[in-house]
């Protein structure tokens, strides 16, 4: 955590700015709060924040307007979206768009928490980058300065791309799960899985159009083998109630195929 770090927090619901403010105030951070996008245009003409954390439905200005702007007038500043509608679509989109992370509201602390210190560990990074590249003008023999500072980051790092890169999130039709926070829309609608089931769900989606055995699923879930008779009783169940879930959804669809005899793919 970096104590003096500057946040901006832009959410149109009071209670949301408060208790946000007063979370991240105890964590050591300085923190400026408005309710609109047009009033954090006016913050940041005179301030300067390392990470904001904004909204995406505001007033006239919407979020995706104040993070474009953000994006021209402090580009090293780290956004975090926040949405109150389970939006997964909307937020994979404001990823795309620069956002470092999206938090669906109410956030937890932890999960709050840890975004954030995430988001600030980036733009140190960025910032170390940027002061290399500027003394690599200077000097062609700084490649050991280089490779020293990417191996002491390399966890960090690392942590980043998992977050970041191509494999946080698996599509399959109208199911999308986001592998980084364990959330998992079918046609816009949030299924809420056990841990077992949503393993399940994401082993299937990894080896579609494969069909998977019953034996094959527990023993790479849950990590040990069984008798065949066993493995299709625990599977079955776990099934069932996932099918049962997803049957909430708008397209109310059922995602899992079953072959008899063999086992189960995603549809």
């Amino acid at each position: 955590m970096i104590p003096t770090a500057h946040i901006l927090i832009v959410d149109d619901e009071l209670h949301i700015r408060t208790s946000l403010k007063e979370l991240l105030t105890r964590d050591g951070y300085k923190v400026v709060t408005v309710e609109s996008g047009e009033d954090a245009l006016e913050c940041i003409e005179d301030n300067k924040f390392d990470l904001a954390l904004v909204d995406l439905k505001l007033g006239e200005m919407g979020g995706l307007e104040v993070m474009a702007e953000l994006r021209q007038r402090s580009p090293d500043t780290i956004v975090i979206v926040l949405t109150g509608h389970a939006s997964l679509e909307t937020a994979v989109e404001t990823l795309r768009k620069g956002a470092h992370d999206y938090l669906f509201k109410p956030a937890k602390p932890a999960e709050l928490r840890e975004s954030v210190r995430l988001g600030l560990l980036k733009r140190r990074e960025m910032q170390h980058r940027d002061l290399f590249e500027q003394l690599d003008i200077l000097a062609d023999n700084l490649e050991g300065i280089r490779t020293s500072f990417n191996t002491w980051s390399d966890e960090s790092l690392t942590t980043q791309r998992d977050i970041e890169g191509e494999r946080r999130f698996l599509r399959h039709g109208e199911l999308l799960v986001d592998l980084a926070r364990h959330v998992v829309m079918l046609d816009g609608h949030m299924l809420d899985l056990s841990p077992t089931e949503y393993e399940i769900l994401v082993y299937l989606m990894n080896q579609a159009p494969q069909v998977v055995s019953p034996q094959e699923l527990l023993r790479e879930v849950q990590g040990y083998d069984s008798e065949s008779w066993e493995a299709s009783e625990i599977v079955r169940q776990h099934v069932y109630r996932i099918r049962r879930k997803c049957q909430e959804a708008p397209c109310s669809q059922d995602i899992i195929r079953t072959v008899r005899g063999v086992g189960y793919t995603i549809d």
